[in-house]
């Protein structure tokens, strides 16, 4: 990992964006906050690409390594580029999945900070969504709604550790004056509302509206209670009035990185700020974007939702897959899976077609970064390559950036700089803003997810029919395991004659999308018998922050 010392300071990143030293609000000497009136405008936005990959693996794909890499890559052919991510969840970082900053000599930096407290946003996220919960049982409470009883708020609390005993809890025990009593639950802060409305608002007005629509709950005639009728928008304004601002940082090679917000891409849409991308793509000629988890997640959301509601449209996507990765999706076993196997690859590199299938169907060209290890044999990597190339891939190259930095992503680079450079002749989203949310619901069980039908659970349709007379139109975002393109995670490589079930729905009314939650979906994860906490320390004598995993 790049040392402290060798960073740029951040003032001189900054001014190859285009800005101004007193354009920036400084968090110490490497990292930075960008208000929203600092923000450039250009007739002709620069080129954005987004990163996506194979359906993930126990292997691990390095999704955010190549990201890092490749903008590291675009940077030694000279381009003018800048890496847009979300911020890593302290949840993960302390458990089982470690940092998202990338790895290896493609890092974004300071990535102890970044995987820590950061600016503070994800505190102010906590905060905000916290005090509304406050204020939803105290409306109740104080009989401020007319209707509103505990039983009716929907509006749970979250925290950002992995907690499992918060999954369910009860509340306002202790008499009258600690109540209401009811039933609650806790999700982790990567699935609050206030962080997909962060990531999804234009500007501090449409964050009020957003914060106002948001849904706590119900009347007992089945009306919505919204945050506007309990009060307290104002207060949630100040509390996320920086949190709004785009983090800037820089990669280990000292090229620009704007970190801003991190919603899960299997619970929530998975994707960093349309503000991000907005002011990358207004100062640099082409800007890397990274989608969570694999293509019929983060990069179906990316179009679907973040795209639909605003963001800069992509010109190319790169499909990340491994080939540990194809070798898994094909059979093989974790312990085995340095063993030499082509024909697991092959079979394996079905699901990488698949990938290349969803991402073509959105009218963009796709180019394969095949994600090199250690042991991988070149037979083997002929054999992914060709595969991806008869799937309909606009290029196949290797990724080298772990070890080599941007020196080993460049064929990389070359490949997207020529895909972007064609764009996207026909970019198109998955379906229509005015059908159903059945409709939309059976167009991602058909094309993205190949399932044979969906199985509506109990009340779940008779919700769906009451929010469309609400006027709930929304995209849906789909709630499901991101360890397969189905809802069970052990139907690995590409299965078809499932069954999607439909368990749940959830509005979010502020984010201007429905959660669809597919099979058991935990929004609340526990930490692992060997949490990476227990790695985890500060080195007394120097200050340093170690045992952070890379991803």
């Amino acid at each position: 990992m790049r040392a402290r010392t060798a960073l740029r300071p951040i003032a001189d990143v900054a001014s190859e964006l285009g800005f101004k030293p007193g354009d920036l609000e400084p968090y110490g000497s490497v990292k930075a906050k960008v208000p929203l009136d600092a923000f450039p405008t250009r007739k002709v936005p620069g080129r954005l690409v987004v990163v996506t990959a194979i359906t993930p693996t126990p292997a691990g794909e390095g999704k955010s390594t190549v990201a890092v890499g490749l903008t590291q890559g675009l940077a030694r052919l000279g381009e003018r580029v800048a890496l847009t991510i979300r911020q890593p969840s302290l949840g993960p970082v302390f458990g089982h999945k470690g940092g998202g900053t990338g790895g290896g000599r493609a890092t974004v930096q300071p990535a102890e900070e970044i995987n820590l407290h950061f600016t503070g946003d994800f505190h102010a996220v906590q905060s905000a969504h916290n005090l509304l919960a406050a204020m939803a049982d105290n409306a109740v409470h104080r009989k401020a709604v007319p209707g509103l009883e505990a039983a009716g708020i929907t509006w749970r609390r979250v925290t950002d550790a992995e907690d499992r005993a918060l999954r369910q809890v009860v509340t306002g025990v202790g008499g009258r004056v600690n109540g209401p009593m009811r039933e609650a639950r806790f999700d982790i802060s990567a699935a609050s509302e206030i962080m997909a409305i962060l990531a999804l608002a234009s500007d501090y007005v449409d964050l009020r509206q957003r914060l106002g629509d948001i849904v706590l709950g119900w009347t007992k005639d089945q009306q919505p209670v919204r945050a506007r009728d309990v009060g307290g928008i104002g207060a949630l304004m100040a509390l996320l009035r920086d949190a709004l601002k785009p983090n800037l940082a820089q990669t280990a090679e000292g090229q620009p990185a704007i970190v801003h917000m991190g919603p899960f891409g299997n619970i929530a849409h998975g994707c960093s700020s349309i503000l991000a991308d907005r002011l990358a793509v207004n100062c640099a000629d082409l800007t890397v974007t990274e989608a969570g988890f694999g293509a019929d997640l983060g990069f179906e959301k990316f179009m679907d939702i973040k795209i639909r509601q605003g963001g800069p449209p992509p010109s190319a996507a790169v499909v990340v897959a491994t080939i540990r990765g194809l070798k898994w999706h094909g059979g093989v076993r974790r312990n085995e899976l340095d063993s030499h196997d082509v024909a697991a690859v092959r079979k394996g590199a079905s699901n990488l077609a698949n990938a290349i299938r969803i991402v073509r169907m959105y009218g963009l060209p796709a180019v394969v970064a095949i994600n090199r290890f250690p042991a991988d044999r070149r037979d083997e990597v002929q054999a992914a390559s060709r595969a991806a190339l008869d799937a309909g891939a606009a290029a196949v190259a290797e990724a080298n950036g772990f070890v080599e930095g941007g020196a080993g992503m460049t064929d990389l680079a070359a490949a997207c700089l020529e895909a972007a450079n064609g764009g996207a002749a026909d970019l198109k989203l998955l379906y229509s803003d005015n059908e159903s949310l059945e409709a939309k619901v059976e167009r991602l069980t058909e094309d993205i997810y190949q399932a044979d039908v969906v199985e509506w659970g109990p009340r779940t349709r008779a919700t769906a029919e009451r929010y469309a007379r609400l006027g709930w139109n929304y995209p849906v975002c789909m709630a499901k395991t991101h360890l397969s393109i189905s809802a069970k995670p052990e139907l690995l490589n590409v299965p078809t004659g499932h069954t999607l079930p439909i368990r749940d729905l959830r509005v979010q009314a502020g984010a201007q999308q429905i959660v669809t939650l597919a099979g058991d979906i935990n929004t609340l994860p526990g930490l692992p018998s060997y949490p990476n906490a227990l790695d985890i320390d500060l080195d007394d004598a120097t200050g340093e922050i170690t045992g952070i995993l890379s991803t």
